[in-house]
């Protein structure tokens, strides 16, 4: 009787685990920005219990292999060569931020002409600078993304596999930003500032946006304050170098000069 009691009461604990996971903005993470930068790419979970926990998003794959956009529920991959495919749900991810996305706030983009310019169009946007937000553009852009080759182990730090990076040159194309905009004190857990990957309209161009332009974009954002962090259980983890400060080092993979 014992027995049955036990098995039900946790049955109901991670029943009610996942349902507040899957409560609208609430996000969940797969490990942290700064294992990234330090090399650990191995996938922690797969693509198909990362649905369970949120319908947008972004993120990587396993070994640092290209770029993740997860937008109404489906993950897509953008690859190193520039193609985009549907993910498979057994393909596993070491970083990666999702939610089931609620807009609250609502806004538009024109002519914003830089990175800097979007930043600023979205800071007008977003006024309370406490908390984390997603973000969702769909519109008009030109833009330059990215997607890094799949690294294989030794694993190199994030700064030297982007050295090898491909980038994009996409013209007038119509697509949606999925985006994370996280506060200087989440710095080394996640991206301090705008994090944003880019999905075309027809599924065949994407990648992480390094820099570019927004002609015209609608913008719906909405604010996280439920927030949840699984942590990796492999030795790369435990033996990161994680209690320094990258700044500069993200930064400088973050955006294009």
């Amino acid at each position: 009787m014992l027995g049955r009691m036990l098995i039900l009461f946790f049955c109901m604990s991670f029943f009610v685990s996942v349902a507040k996971a899957q409560e609208p903005n609430a996000m969940y993470q797969v490990s942290t920005i700064n294992a990234l930068i330090q090399g650990v790419y191995e996938g922690e979970i797969s693509v198909g219990e990362l649905k369970k926990y949120g319908n947008f998003g972004i993120g990587t794959y396993d070994g640092l292999d290209g770029e993740m956009v997860m937008l109404d529920g489906k993950a897509y991959h953008v690859k190193s060569t520039g193609a985009v495919i549907t993910s498979d749900d057994k393909v596993k991810t070491p970083f990666a931020n999702v939610l089931n996305f609620k807009p609250e706030i609502f806004g538009e983009i024109n002519d914003a002409k830089s990175f800097a310019e979007i930043e600023n169009a979205l800071d007008s946007i977003i006024k309370d600078r406490n908390y984390v937000y997603a973000i969702r553009i769909d519109g008009v852009m030109n833009l330059k993304t990215r997607a890094i080759p799949q690294k294989s182990k030794p694993y190199p730090t994030l700064a030297e596999a982007a050295k090898t990076q491909s980038e994009f040159d996409l013209k007038n194309v119509h697509g949606t930003i999925v985006g994370i905009w996280c506060p200087q004190y989440m710095n080394g857990i996640n991206v301090p500032g705008y994090h944003l990957h880019f999905i075309s309209d027809d599924r065949k161009s994407g990648g992480h946006v390094l820099s570019g332009e927004i002609i015209h974009g609608k913008v719906q954002v909405s604010r996280i304050s439920d927030f949840r962090m699984v942590l990796p259980g492999g030795d790369a983890f435990k033996n990161a170098a994680l209690n320094s400060d990258y700044s500069k080092e993200l930064k400088a993979v973050e955006q294009s000069n």
